[in-house]
């Protein structure tokens, strides 16, 4: 299948989730920025919450890197920018399906201390300093599978399918980018959902809403800023989400007000030191993570120290900064804060005066300038901050990937999200004069999900570019993918041979609920004359062929979904002969995805990286876990505690070649441990392990002791109890000729299975009295337990052993019969005092152990001293 059916198969996959019958198991979320990774697990029985990294932080930094050859995520991975600054990848989010000169490569690498390479398919890819050569996608890809890694703890099993959030503006470029990175990391994705959208969830989920309220979702990350008008309204129990209008802006983000100020810091140290920082990597790696840090405290404070020890040049770097003078650096950009939002409003059609609040979300809405800015632009009463500022749109995503499985019980609701840009159709038309047709099919406001039918006037073979009609960003292209429709001419022919009425061409133009644009199919269509008599008379009252409008002048387009012609296609009878497939071959004239085999060839590499890393993991567990045992070992032979268990179960000849076996193994893991395998350290352990089994299996034995006794005195008492109830409910039944549920045999039987275990444990007990604390057992709890489940059984035989069945009653019976019959019954179930104890009821106890049972009690009292000695 060709890598274009991706995006057609991404709605299908939302379809069939409906009525598949196998539910998913679980779902995972993510929402992937420039700075952050938020990620949340749905699973039945796993609390709903955000996902913790494996420092327990709610949020994951975005961040791979490599120290020598150990490869680090989050905030590891971060942290060793500055030592490692050729190593460490961050701010991948701005390379996603970018042109390798593309004005975003330039904006990188002002921010970046990475070098970047242009690859085969003239997007990014990255080079660690050993010369190895990464794509964007599989550097992400690397982060999916992390979080990937840390859901599959959190839920015991693994976690396949996969929701993301990504930013409204977002080209087919970049979620072709984000689908292929999600593939290689081994997981399945579900759906993309615009963060905008996914807040949008994430406010709703708590809220109901008696009349439509119009919100601006404003989001302000670290890659970009961007702002989404959606429409709430609650009717007979559901809650729909239409997202009317959108906006934003790639260039406003937090990482810009990051780069400004490190540049103005950099300025600042040139002027201080006469030296320029820019030259040294490490020292702006240093600068960059310092330029964070101030920003973050000039958002709550007026001014903010500056101090990076050794930051270049062995210069201890150390000053004070402003936040008048930062917001000096980013004047130019304050009249571009607030207008994504009024670009929103504007496409939404609405007025300000409509909007009932405006939601803020993401980090950088914690910058005083940028939310000055925006209250100037709508309002202070209109701000609202009523959603979590880090994880409502990760969420948000979590439950709208949660309401495509039947596994989960969820609010009612319906989201309705719309493309940013417009999307045409071009195709050339025919005739001596070559031009091209733009057919304008998706305008920028279209809902997604939805499918456009064109209808061409042709009899040749032809192609179609669908494509934007502007660039969606600056050193994009527009074109998206182009479609050669072929085998026109001969069903053109086939169904004007069977007597079609000018038959057309009619492709599907297809816009997916997650963004993706394609042509699935294309099909030759003409209606085939009916010459019978009821045919003609049906033409004759105006039944006949609909007309066609020529697609060289003018095409015919029309909703699959919602166009009243297209209903009425769908609901009368088409016969098969009247359409005929065309074969739709796709390629992709600009940025295309990742074919089939590159995906494979990059999950190659991260398996074999991933492998790689599990058996150093092995490897230093097993050096860990040896080093952790041979100090334990140490402390256990520590005679200065002769009072310790370990001591009292142990012989002095064992200890001494534990001892020796002990200071050989530091030896040569002093010497050789550093070069040793796995296995190596394994042996070692094991080695001293045997020496160390007999006491472990001694204290073992006397710390079961007392309860495998107890357990066997129990069985003992109960099944004494039994037989005494038993032996005298069969002597009366004897007297009175009734047959009884037990027979003598039974009871024989049991008796002696129980006098041969009590002979049994009570000469095996006397024998432990005089076994030494660090003497092997002669009794061993294990043939105690089985002994005793021997008991037990031969009893619960009898226990669950029917009653004969009784007699039938004659019609003739007298009533003194009967009176005999239930004294007869009644006497059956009499106990030894006389009680009314049915023999059902005659069932082994938990009661305390006779305590005229003297051998056993003083057993149990001799093992009980030796465990409280313990």
């Amino acid at each position: 299948m060709h890598r274009f059916h991706r995006h057609l198969s991404v709605l299908l996959v939302l379809c069939l989730a409906f009525v598949t019958r196998e539910a998913l198991a679980s779902v995972l979320a993510i929402d992937y920025g420039a700075d952050w990774i938020k990620a949340s697990l749905m699973k039945p029985g796993v609390p709903f919450d955000v996902l913790l990294n494996k420092d327990s932080k709610r949020k994951i930094q975005s961040s791979v890197a490599w120290k020598n050859d150990d490869r680090l995520f989050a905030s590891d991975a971060a942290n060793i920018a500055t030592r490692f600054p050729t190593d460490s990848f961050s701010s991948l989010k701005f390379l996603q399906a970018v042109p390798y000169d593309a004005d975003a490569v330039s904006f990188y690498a002002n921010v970046s201390t990475a070098e970047t390479v242009e690859t085969a398919r003239h997007t990014v890819a990255l080079v660690r300093k050993d010369g190895t050569v990464w794509s964007v996608e599989e550097l992400i890809g690397m982060q999916f599978s992390y979080v990937k890694e840390l859901a599959e703890s959190l839920a015991g099993e693994k976690v396949t399918d996969v929701i993301v959030a990504v930013p409204s503006f977002y080209s087919q470029f970049e979620r072709d980018a984000v689908a292929d990175a999600i593939e290689i990391a081994g997981l399945r994705l579900l759906a993309l959902i615009n963060d905008g959208t996914a807040v949008a969830v994430n406010y709703a989920m708590t809220r109901t809403f008696a009349k439509p309220e119009y919100h601006v979702v404003y989001d302000a990350g670290a890659s970009a800023i961007r702002a989404s008008v959606v429409e709430f309204a609650t009717e007979k129990g559901a809650t729909s989400i239409i997202v009317k209008g959108v906006g934003h802006d790639r260039s406003t983000g937090g990482t810009e007000l990051d780069r400004r100020l490190r540049d103005l810091l950099a300025e600042d140290f040139k002027t201080k030191y006469g030296k320029d920082i820019r030259t040294d990597k490490r020292g702006m790696a240093r600068l960059w993570k310092e330029a964070g840090r101030v920003k973050a405290i000039l958002s709550a404070n007026t001014e903010s120290r500056v101090t990076v020890e050794s930051i270049a040049f062995d210069i201890d770097y150390k000053s004070r900064i402003t936040r008048a003078a930062f917001e000096e650096a980013c004047k130019d950009l304050h009249s571009r804060f607030a207008q994504p939002v009024l670009d929103a409003i504007a496409h939404s059609g609405l007025t300000l005066e409509q909007i009932n609040s405006v939601i803020l979300f993401g980090g950088s809405t914690r910058t005083p300038m940028i939310q000055s800015a925006l209250r100037a632009a709508v309002g202070d009463n209109k701000v609202a901050t009523n959603v979590n500022a880090d994880e409502a749109a990760v969420l948000g995503a979590a439950l709208h990937g949660a309401s495509l499985s039947r596994q989960f019980k969820t609010k009612d609701i319906k989201i309705s999200d719309i493309t940013p840009y417009d999307v045409q159709v071009s195709y050339q038309a025919e005739g001596a004069k070559p031009r091209t047709i733009n057919t304008l099919v998706f305008p920028a406001g279209s809902k997604v999900g939805t499918k456009k039918t064109l209808t061409f006037k042709r009899k040749e073979d032809f192609k179609v570019t669908m494509a934007y009609k502007t660039p969606p960003a600056p050193g994009f292209p527009t074109d998206l993918l182009e479609v050669d429709i072929t085998g026109v001419a001969e069903a053109i022919a086939n169904l004007t041979e069977r007597g079609a009425v000018d038959p057309v061409v009619k492709a599907t133009i297809s816009l997916s609920e997650s963004g993706f644009g394609s042509v699935p199919e294309a099909v030759a269509y003409g209606e085939i004359k009916d010459e019978s008599i009821a045919g003609k008379l049906k033409n004759l009252f105006g039944k006949g062929s609909s007309s066609e409008v020529s697609a060289e002048e003018t095409e015919s387009v029309s909703d699959a979904q919602a166009s009243p012609s297209a209903s009425a296609e769908k609901k009368k009878e088409t016969k098969k002969e009247d359409t005929i497939k065309l074969t739709v071959t796709p390629r992709f004239p600009s940025i295309a995805p990742m074919t089939v085999e590159e995906k494979r060839t990059a999950r190659d590499r991260l398996r074999a990286v991933d492998a790689e890393e599990a058996v150093k993991r092995r490897r230093e567990d097993a050096r860990n876990s040896l080093e952790a045992y041979l100090y334990r070992v140490r402390d256990l032979l520590d005679e200065s505690s002769p009072d310790a268990p370990f001591m009292k179960c142990s012989q002095q000849p064992e200890r001494e070649k534990m001892r020796e076996k002990l200071e050989e193994t530091f030896a040569w893991l002093n010497s050789e441990g550093e070069d040793a395998d796995t296995a190596q350290y394994l042996d070692k352990r094991t080695a001293l392990e045997i020496l160390e089994k007999p006491v472990v299996h001694r204290y073992t034995e006397i710390e079961e002791f007392p309860r495998a006794l107890n357990n066997s005195q129990m069985w003992n008492w109960s099944t004494r109890m039994f037989l005494t109830e038993a032996k005298q409910n069969l002597t009366q039944e004897q007297k009175e000729g009734v047959q009884g549920r037990f027979t003598q045999d039974d009871l024989d039987g049991l008796e002696k299975t129980l006098k041969e275990h009590e002979s049994w444990l009570n000469e095996w007990v006397e024998k432990q009295k005089s076994v030494k604390m660090n003497e092997d057992p002669v009794i061993l709890t294990s043939e105690m337990k089985a002994r005793a489940k021997t008991l037990e059984n031969h009893l619960q035989r009898l226990v669950r052993k029917r009653a004969p069945k009784k007699p039938k009653t004659t019609t003739t019976t007298t009533s003194s019969t009967t009176s005999t019959a239930a004294a007869e019954t009644e006497t059956a179930s009499a106990g030894a005092d006389g009680s009314q104890v049915p023999v059902d009821d005659a069932r082994p106890t938990t009661s305390s152990p006779d305590p005229s049972s003297t051998t056993s009690a003083d057993g149990a009292s001799e093992t009980k001293s030796k465990h409280d000695e313990l």
